[in-house]
């Protein structure tokens, strides 16, 4: 028992450090937000135009942001759904393929 609870914890361990390589983008009208998939914000970048109007700027970040941590838990789960499939062989999660 002992074995099983430190290899998932050792899988635990891997699956963050998978998380933490894979980076993600949300992007809105040009402007573009890259977060790690443990949803830490790695880069902005911001077309010149939208410098010009505060407001727009505010909304569009705000959008990207969103859709960027949208995209970093699709891929979290997408890892975590794997990663129960490796520790629990056979399905025992109805309705998780």
């Amino acid at each position: 028992m002992l074995d099983k609870i430190m290899a998932a914890q050792q899988q635990m361990a891997d699956l963050k450090q998978r998380l933490d390589a894979a980076m993600v983008t949300g992007e809105c009208e040009g402007l573009e937000v890259t977060t790690t998939a443990n949803n830490n914000i790695v880069g902005i970048t911001i077309p010149d135009g939208l410098l010009a109007d505060k407001d727009q700027l505010e909304d569009y970040l705000c959008i990207a942001i969103n859709r960027a941590l949208e995209n970093a838990k699709n891929v979290t789960n997408s890892e975590m759904v794997a990663m129960a499939g490796s520790m629990f062989p056979g399905n025992v999660f109805p309705g998780i393929e």
